[in-house]
C-alpha cells in the first residue's frame, strides 16, 4: 500500500528552485548594524550578541554572543527558513570559536519545526578556548510534516562565542540547489488566515446540539475520508466555509441536507477490499453509536457509513505514527497570530481536541466524566469565552477533563500564569501530611553563608495555615480544577509550590513554627532572583551513586550517566542491598541496561496499547516487553523509592525493577502518566500533551492515574521533614538490614 508520501506527493509538483535571495547564512549581508534575517533570543539582561569584525573565520563579519552579568543561562542567535524541500535529512554546518566558555556550552542548533526534530550540541558543546573549528548537525527533515527549519548558535553558561559560514544541505545538496516542492493544497489555502468570519448566535438545546453534531462528522471525516487524509483540502478552513449554511438550518432535514451535500463535494470514495472492523483482539473499539443518534436521514447514515467501510488506509495528512507507535498529529496550524481567537477558532479548538481524544487516546476509557457530554458543554463554554484569559482557562479546564499529567496547558499570551503571579516566594512548600509545609530554601545565592530561617523568617518544617487571610485548605480546593493530572497527589504536588506565588511583591502569612502560631509578611522576588528548581535539586555534577556504609549501595536515578551503570554493578555487587531512588525523572535511560542486574531468568515487565491507525479508535495490545537475564544476576536486597515525582520514564523504570528478583517498592503513588507523550497544538498558540500509548503490567492491569503502587506505603511527616530526615531513605535501610 502506498505510504502518505506518495500519496502526497503524486498532487504535489517539485522543481528546481535557483533563489534570487540566497539565505544570509555567511553573516555579510547586513542592515542596521544587524545581520539581515537573524533574531536572537534568550537572556538579554546577561548576554550581549554583537556583529563582529575582529575575529573572521572567512569574509568581513561573523556574530558573537558574550556572557556579561551575574547569573548564567543562555543566548542564541536564530534564522528561520521555509522547509519547502524535498528530502530526508537537513545538515547544518558551520565554524565556532569560543573563549574561557565553562559551567555548560557553545554549540550550533537546529530545529525542524513545528517540533519534528532538535539538536542543539548539548551531549557534544565546545566548552573552553577554541579556535575557529567546523562542526555539524544532521536531522531528519520529514518534508510533509515541517513548515520551518530553524538554525543558529548559542551560548549556554559563561564565557564568549564567535559563529562565521554556516552552510545547509538538504540530503547532501547546498539548500539553493535542493529541490523545492509546492505546499499540498491543504496548506496552500490561506483564506481564513485572518479570522473565521464566523459569529455563533446565542446557543439553545437544539443549536448546540447540531453544533454537537457538527463536531463529530467533522472529525470523522478528518480521520477517515481519503480526500482529507490526502491533504488535498484545509480542514479547518473547510469547516468555515460549511458553517454558516448550517447554522441557518431550520430542522433536522435541512440540518443534514447541508452535512450530506459537503460531503458530497469531497468527491467519490473508492472501495477498500482491507477496510475491516476492529478484531476480538481489540482493546478498544472505535465509537460509531452516535451515528444513529442524532436523528439524521437514512442518507446521510448511510454515507457516513460507507466512508467508514472504505476509510483511507495508512497514514493521514493530518495524523500518523510516531517514534513509538504514539500519534503524531500532523499540520495544525496553532494560528500563534489569535492570541484570543474568534468565534469560529474557538469552536474548531474545541472540535480539533475533542476528535484527537475521541480516536487517538489509548486512555479514554478511563476518562471519568462522559466524552459525549464533555463536547456539548465546552462548545459552550468556549463560545462564551470574553477574552483571553477566560480562553486559557476553557482550554485548561478541557484538558483537565482527560486526567492526565501529561496533559497541561503552555504557549499562547499565558494570561493564566500572569494570574498567578510574577513573584515568587523564597521557600519550596509541599504538602505534607495534609498541610502547606516548607521544605527547602531557594535562596542560597541571595546571601553567601547566610541563615536562611532568619533571612527569610521561615524554618523547615513550619506549616502555612493562611495565606493574605484565607486558609490554605480553601485555596488548594479553589485551584484543582486549574491544576490537571491523573490524580489527587500529583494535583497537591503542582499546587503547592505555586500557592505563595502573587503579583504583589509581598504577602500576608499565618504559621506554625515550632509550638508557635506567627504572621510574617512574606517577602517574594523575580524568577531570576532566586535559585529556583521545579521538584528538586538536580545537582547534575553530584555523583549518582555512593555506599551507604559498608554493605549498602545507594543509587540516584537524577543524575545518573551511561557510563555509571557498568560502575555500579561491579562495586555494589557484593553488597547486602541496593536502594534506587526514582523519586525523580531519570537523566539516563536504565530500565534494561540496569534492570538486567537484578533478574536471573528473562521476566516480561510491561506491555502496551497502540492506535491503528487503519481504524481510528481502535487500540491493540503488544506483545509484552521483557528484562533480559542477567549472567551474574544481583543477589541482594533491592529497595526502590517512588513518590509523586515519578513520572512517566521514572515509573516506566519503576515497572522495570519491580520484577527484581528480591525487590520492594516503598513510598507513595506515583504521578500516574505514563507512555511517550503525543503533542497538540490549538488556535491561539495553545499546546499541550497527552499519554500516546497505554502502558500496562504484563498481565493487564492499569498503570495511567493509578501510579506505581508500592509495596510498603510510607510518606514523610512534618516531624522528619523538621529534623532533616529522609524517611523513606531510613526505611529502605532498614529493610535491607532486616534478615
Amino acid at each position: 500500500m502506498k505510504s502518505i508520501v506518495f500519496a502526497l506527493f503524486s498532487i504535489l509538483s517539485t522543481s528546481c528552485l535557483a533563489f534570487s535571495n540566497l539565505p544570509n547564512l555567511d553573516f555579510e549581508n547586513v542592515e542596521s548594524s544587524s545581520p539581515k534575517g537573524w533574531s536572537n533570543f534568550g537572556d538579554s539582561n546577561n548576554y550581549t550578541h554583537a556583529i563582529d569584525e575582529t575575529f573572521v573565520q572567512s569574509g568581513k563579519h561573523s556574530v558573537s554572543i558574550e556572557f556579561t552579568g551575574d547569573k548564567a543561562g543562555f543566548r542564541a542567535w536564530s534564522y528561520t527558513i521555509p522547509a519547502k524541500y524535498q528530502g530526508n535529512k537537513v545538515t547544518l554546518r558551520g565554524f565556532l570559536k569560543t573563549e574561557n566558555v565553562r559551567g555548560g556550552w557553545a554549540g550550533l542548533w537546529m530545529r525542524i519545526d513545528p517540533k519534528v526534530s532538535f539538536d542543539n550540541m548539548k551531549d557534544r558543546g565546545v566548552s573552553g578556548t577554541t579556535d575557529w573549528q567546523k562542526y555539524e548537525i544532521t536531522l531528519d527533515l520529514k518534508p510533509l510534516s515541517a513548515k520551518d527549519i530553524v538554525i543558529g548558535g548559542l551560548l549556554v553558561g559563561k564565557g564568549k562565542m564567535w559563529i562565521d559560514n554556516l552552510e545547509l544541505f538538504i540530503d547532501g545538496q547546498p539548500i539553493e540547489n535542493a529541490t523545492h516542492v509546492e505546499l499540498p493544497l491543504a496548506l496552500q489555502d490561506i483564506e481564513f488566515d485572518s479570522g473565521s468570519r464566523i459569529t455563533i448566535p446565542n446557543l439553545n438545546k437544539d443549536s448546540l446540539e447540531n453544533l454537537d453534531l457538527m463536531a463529530r462528522v467533522w472529525g470523522f471525516i478528518k480521520y477517515h475520508h481519503p480526500a482529507i487524509a490526502s491533504g488535498n483540502y484545509n480542514w479547518d478552513y473547510e469547516l468555515f466555509r460549511v458553517l454558516p449554511s448550517y447554522l441557518k438550518a431550520q430542522n433536522q432535514l435541512e440540518r443534514d441536507e447541508v452535512l450530506l451535500n459537503w460531503i458530497e463535494r469531497l468527491g467519490s470514495i473508492e472501495q477498500c477490499k482491507g477496510c475491516k472492523p476492529a478484531g476480538s483482539n481489540a482493546f478498544l473499539s472505535p465509537d460509531l453509536d452516535w451515528i444513529g443518534n442524532y436523528g439524521m436521514s437514512p442518507e446521510l447514515q448511510s454515507k457516513l457509513t460507507y466512508i467508514y467501510s472504505h476509510r483511507y488506509q495508512n497514514e493521514n495528512f493530518y495524523i500518523g505514527s510516531g517514534p513509538v507507535g504514539n500519534p503524531e498529529f500532523r499540520n495544525e496550524n496553532p494560528y500563534a497570530n489569535m492570541p484570543y481567537p474568534d468565534d469560529g477558532f474557538r469552536l474548531l479548538a474545541v472540535f480539533r481536541y475533542w476528535n484527537m481524544i475521541q480516536y487517538y487516546f489509548p486512555y479514554k476509557h478511563l476518562i471519568e466524566n462522559s466524552w459525549d457530554q464533555v463536547l456539548t458543554n465546552y462548545i459552550d463554554i468556549f463560545i462564551k469565552a470574553e477574552n483571553e484569559l477566560q480562553y486559557e482557562v476553557a482550554a485548561l479546564q478541557l484538558i483537565g477533563e482527560v486526567q492526565d499529567t501529561h496533559a497541561n496547558l503552555w504557549g499562547g499570551k499565558n494570561q493564566i500564569l500572569r494570574q498567578k503571579g510574577d513573584y515568587f516566594p523564597p521557600v519550596y512548600t509541599r504538602i505534607i501530611e495534609g498541610k502547606l509545609a516548607v521544605t527547602d530554601f531557594y535562596t542560597e545565592d541571595l546571601e553567601e553563608n547566610s541563615d536562611m530561617s532568619k533571612f527569610v523568617g521561615l524554618n523547615i518544617g513550619d506549616v502555612i495555615t493562611e495565606i493574605n487571610g484565607v486558609a490554605t485548605e480553601k485555596l488548594i480546593k479553589d485551584r484543582l480544577p486549574y491544576y490537571p493530572a491523573s490524580n489527587y497527589a500529583t494535583q497537591l504536588r503542582d499546587i503547592a509550590p505555586e500557592l505563595l506565588r502573587s503579583n504583589k511583591k509581598s504577602i500576608n502569612i499565618k504559621f506554625i513554627s515550632g509550638e508557635k502560631t506567627k504572621t510574617s509578611e512574606l517577602k517574594l522576588y523575580e524568577r531570576n532572583e532566586l535559585n529556583m528548581f521545579r521538584w528538586y535539586r538536580r545537582d547534575i555534577d553530584g555523583q549518582s551513586f555512593r555506599l551507604l556504609g559498608d554493605k549498602i549501595g545507594y543509587v540516584t536515578l537524577k543524575n545518573i550517566k551511561k557510563e555509571d551503570i557498568e560502575v555500579i554493578k561491579k562495586e555494589f555487587t557484593k553488597t547486602k542491598g541496593i536502594i534506587i531512588d526514582i523519586r525523580n525523572y531519570p537523566s539516563t535511560f536504565v530500565p534494561f541496561s540496569l534492570g538486567t542486574f537484578f533478574v536471573s531468568e528473562t521476566t516480561p515487565f510491561v506491555k502496551f496499547t497502540k492506535a491503528n491507525f487503519n481504524n481510528p479508535g481502535e487500540f491493540i495490545f503488544t506483545e509484552p516487553l521483557e528484562i533480559p537475564k542477567s549472567q551474574n544476576s544481583y543477589k541482594g536486597k533491592l529497595v526502590v523509592l517512588v513518590n509523586e515525582f515519578t513520572q512517566s520514564q521514572a515509573e516506566y523504570t519503576s515497572m522495570a525493577f519491580k520484577v527484581g528478583n528480591n525487590t520492594t517498592i516503598i513510598g507513595s503513588r506515583t504521578a500516574g502518566a505514563d507512555g511517550n507523550v503525543s503533542t497538540i497544538y490549538l488556535p491561539g498558540n495553545l499546546k499541550t500533551m497527552i499519554s500516546g500509548i497505554g502502558v500496562y503490567y504484563p498481565d493487564g492491569t492499569e498503570t495511567q492515574k493509578i501510579g506505581i503502587v508500592p509495596d510498603i506505603e510510607l510518606l514523610p511527616t512534618i516531624e522528619g521533614i523538621k529534623a532533616g530526615k529522609d524517611e523513606l531513605l531510613e526505611k529502605a535501610i532498614e529493610i535491607i538490614k532486616s534478615e
